[in-house]
């Protein structure tokens, strides 16, 4: 028999490797799905009653940063360096933190943000249940979850891979939530879609005492692999439904994660002379509001909702206001308020609204 030449071992490596890295790719982008849109979402938990006109409500939202954010964090996609929660302890510690906390506002209606239920980056814990367990402890509620998210299994950082992820959006209503429905948003094209997640909104309904409904959006916006282009298309999408609700007489509210810089200065006001710019802190399109609608941003303290997580949270983090609401004309924002945490569960900050129904 011939003998193997030395340097066919070194390309039969070398070829190995392309094959397997192919082989990987074409994994990835045979097993992507988007999650079909208008798609009817189950309602779970007791809560019976109807909301009034002329009383005094409560809404929080909260981006819970799938249980993984202690203010040491550093997450891969910011530059930082680490791409799992440190432990399932660590996230049960956080995500039971955050449900405190809303809980801490004897909330009517809550919006939770990247929430998970079975991610590798997450050790496999349903946040969900854990979220509900706290609500359903604590008072009547209705919940209504929305998947945004499920992925193939990611690996990259090769020493400690990404892994599989499934997260969503949990809505939490002291008010009875007669139905839901999950929107899917446009998002990136080509490979950068791998990036954008599968961005959806949930649209809730619940009954008020005069006939009408409050229709409650839950949102997440892109971050990773987006433009300004596609972040306007999203929001032009999100603000017709938004429009559709209230031209059929009933009032609206919108919550969650707009991945935008919410207040349109919030970045130079809280990072005085940088030069930094990233995807996930444009402006916000103000102009592409709909007539009968504005933000609710009279805040009573200029305070931040998230930070950059390229390093521990410290006075050198990069923070700005990316959390908030926005509701239609008829019904009144009476208080707004990001809460100062110091990030200490996940790396944003609590919104707290109070509204009146007109």
């Amino acid at each position: 028999m011939k003998k193997l030449k030395w340097w066919k071992i070194p390309l039969f490596a070398v070829l190995l490797l392309l094959i397997i890295a192919a082989s990987y790719v074409a994994y990835v982008f045979l097993s992507y799905s988007r999650i079909e849109d208008n798609v009817s979402l189950p309602t779970a938990g007791n809560a019976s009653q109807a909301a009034s006109v002329g009383t005094e409500y409560t809404a929080v939202s909260y981006n819970v940063g799938f249980g993984a954010y202690t203010p040491e964090f550093t997450f891969f996609m910011d530059e930082g360096k680490e791409s799992r929660a440190r432990s399932a302890e660590s996230v049960q510690e956080c995500i039971n933190g955050v449900s405190d906390i809303a809980l801490s506002y004897d909330p009517d209606i809550s919006l939770f943000q990247e929430v998970d239920t079975d991610s590798t980056r997450s050790w496999h814990i349903d946040q969900v249940k854990m979220i509900n367990d706290k609500f359903y402890a604590h008072s009547d509620y209705d919940s209504v979850f929305a998947q945004n998210y499920h992925s193939a299994y990611l690996m990259y950082p090769l020493n400690k891979p990404h892994g599989a992820s499934n997260s969503g959006l949990l809505t939490e209503s002291r008010f009875d939530v007669t139905s839901s429905l999950r929107r899917s948003l446009p998002i990136a094209e080509g490979f950068k879609k791998i990036l954008d997640l599968d961005r959806c909104y949930s649209i809730s309904h619940i009954p008020v005492d005069n006939g009408k409904e409050i229709v409650l959006f839950n949102t997440h916006l892109s971050a990773y692999g987006t433009d300004a282009a596609q972040g306007n298309a999203q929001l032009e999408m999100l603000f017709a439904d938004m429009k559709a609700a209230y031209d059929a007489g009933n009032y609206v509210i919108c919550g969650g994660d707009f991945n935008h810089d919410f207040t349109t200065t919030s970045k130079e006001y809280f990072n005085p002379g940088t030069d930094k710019t990233y995807s996930w802190c444009n402006p916000f399109p103000d102009s592409i509001i709909p007539e009968h609608f504005s933000k609710c941003t009279g805040y009573g303290e200029m305070m931040h909702s998230t930070r950059y997580t390229n390093i521990p949270y410290g006075d050198d983090s990069f923070v700005v206001i990316l959390d908030g609401f926005i509701v239609s004309d008829n019904v009144e924002c009476t208080y707004v308020q990001n809460i100062d945490t110091g990030y200490k569960y996940t790396d944003h900050n609590p919104v707290v609204m109070r509204f009146v129904l007109k």
